[in-house]
């Protein structure tokens, strides 16, 4: 039964699904701890006209930027590196902008001082079928092809925000190097599993054992859904699929400082202000890790 209090939700979620011709959504709202609506709207597949779930598993992008995080936080309180450490102790790239090294901390606020260079954006273009300029397939390649990274850069390291999804790809390839294990399986491990995300995934074997899967489609110049594959093979900057209903026990660690994965004080500074981003929505807006 829909309560007045979501009607007016459910009637903005509809109108902006047909606006931006977004073929299926699902959402969840948590208060006091629990789950107080979930609901899927649309379809998860247009062409089977499979109706969108609470249950739905979706590629969620750059929230898997929040767990690599989350995974780092988790290997600093064990002692296993510690923020300020420079990249380069772990992985085998120069990153010296102006004389000055960038650190696990600097990647993770985007504060390098070097902005996009397209190298994993391209591969994740490559993935989906659409123009690949660069002949990259993996994470390692991604790397490869930014060791000269540093000189793009255009401010010391802290200096400024400037989003970088292969920033992320080095502290995926940090997490790996530290703990012994792909990044994958730690993320499974230290964070999934305690947390009962049962149904989050990082393979194209897992998802296709799950029968609750959202296709995934871009929209053409003519406005037409065309089916597009997910990139497997991404990784610590955006390679996780998951539900509304694995993200509300995510969120809820952070809401109420749950310390099943880390401690209370790694949430707190993992939510501090870093780095002033270079937009403006409520005023003040920051950047945390």
């Amino acid at each position: 039964m829909i309560t007045m209090e979501f009607v007016e939700l459910e009637s903005f979620i509809v109108e902006k699904m047909s606006e931006k011709k977004v073929p299926g959504i699902s959402i969840s709202i948590i208060k006091d701890g629990e789950v107080i609506y979930a609901k899927g709207f649309g379809y998860r597949n247009v062409e089977a006209k499979l109706p969108s779930t609470p249950e739905t598993i979706y590629g969620i992008g750059s929230i898997t930027k929040s767990f690599t995080a989350l995974a780092i936080m988790k290997l600093a309180e064990e002692g296993a590196l510690s923020l300020e450490d420079p990249v380069e102790k772990y992985v085998n790239i120069k990153l010296r902008p102006f004389g000055k090294p960038v650190t696990i901390h600097h990647l993770l606020t985007h504060s390098s001082g070097i902005p996009s260079l397209g190298y994993a954006e391209a591969f994740i273009e490559g993935m989906i079928g659409e123009d690949r300029w660069l002949p990259v397939a993996s994470p390692d390649q991604i790397i490869a092809f930014a060791k000269d990274m540093e000189k793009w850069a255009v401010a010391k390291p802290g200096e400024r925000f400037f989003y970088l999804n292969t920033g992320y790809v080095l502290l995926g390839k940090i997490i790996s190097k530290v703990s012994g294990v792909p990044y994958e399986e730690y993320v499974r491990k230290k964070i999934l599993e305690p947390l009962g995300m049962k149904r989050s995934y990082f393979s194209k074997e897992e998802v296709e054992k799950d029968k609750d899967v959202a296709m995934g489609y871009i929209v053409d110049k003519e406005g037409k859904l065309i089916p597009q594959g997910f990139p497997y093979g991404i990784t610590s900057d955006g390679g996780l699929l998951s539900n509304v209903l694995d993200l509300a026990k995510y969120l809820k660690m952070y809401m109420e400082r749950d310390e099943k994965v880390v401690s209370k004080e790694s949430i707190e500074a993992m939510e501090k202000p870093y780095i002033k981003v270079p937009w403006e929505l409520f005023g003040g807006e920051s950047y945390g890790y």
